[in-house]
């Protein structure tokens, strides 16, 4: 009797020590407006579109602070709301640019992105799909409805076409960040391929909260996460007015409204 237990004991804990550890989740993080973190459940760190200093982060410093490791950055577009602290980001971190080949020239030739931190391996374009990070991460190029242009000291500059990313996570996530963009009818064609749409709001320069909840109802994400709004006075559109929008179309429980700061946690 007491051998059996004893094997008994002895298989117990080297079941324990055999089994597999629960995978660490990934983290989505918001930093306001347009800006978000991911981390993969490997610890790679993603920045999109990071204006981590914007007006709506009231702790810009400390998290600008805390960014000591950054992997890839994405930008959807040229415009300084979007481009952010990108390049102070980069060139601390040594994260390359992900994004069109002719927004990674712009930014090169016009913002000082260190042009190591550029290659053809981290761009694409609208329709494309590249692998990143051993795999870990895949990025599809998605076109969006805004402009493109990028300020320097001597005016506005083309930076290409504006666009939105489909990032799928290995282990994790598929997040569509629409970027700056209007409504458009192809967003259909993401159906039932995204988890979490991190999609503006705002009105004026973008999709308000009808426009907004229409995309939702085309795209059916599992969560709709606003943003791009409140930054500015011009910036008009909210969240409640999103979810009365989303109600009317029975789409309420795909809301997942995020503090700035806040992180949410996927399994």
């Amino acid at each position: 009797m007491a051998r059996l237990l004893l094997l008994a004991i002895a298989t117990f804990f080297w079941t324990c020590l055999a089994a597999p550890a629960l995978a660490a989740p990934a983290t989505v993080t918001w930093y306001g407006h347009a800006a978000f973190k991911l981390v993969t459940p490997t610890g790679k760190v993603l920045l999109v579109d990071p204006w981590i200093s914007n007006p709506t982060n009231p702790n810009a410093k400390q998290d600008m602070e805390e960014l000591q490791r950054v992997d890839l950055i994405f930008l959807t577009h040229g415009h300084a709301d979007h481009i952010g602290d990108a390049v102070e980001i980069a060139k601390k971190t040594g994260a390359k640019l992900v994004g069109t080949f002719d927004l990674q020239k712009a930014m090169v030739a016009y913002k000082g992105f260190p042009e190591q931190q550029t290659d053809r391996a981290t761009a694409g374009s609208f329709g494309g799909t590249i692998s990143l990070l051993d795999g870990e991460v895949s990025v599809l190029f998605v076109p969006a409805v805004h402009g493109g242009s990028m300020d320097t000291p001597n005016g506005p500059v083309y930076a290409g076409h504006p666009g939105g990313f489909l990032i799928s996570v290995k282990g994790g996530p598929r997040i569509y960040h629409t970027g700056d963009t209007d409504l458009f009818n192809d967003m259909l064609l993401l159906k039932g391929q995204v988890d979490i749409m991190l999609l503006c709001i705002g009105d004026k320069f973008t999709m308000g909260p009808v426009r907004a909840a229409q995309a939702v109802d085309l795209v059916r994400p599992k969560l709709a996460v606003p943003m791009h709004f409140g930054t500015f006075p011009a910036l008009t559109g909210t969240p409640q007015q999103f979810r009365d929008e989303l109600q009317k179309r029975g789409l309420q429980k795909l809301l997942r409204q995020m503090r700035v700061g806040e992180t949410l946690l996927w399994r």
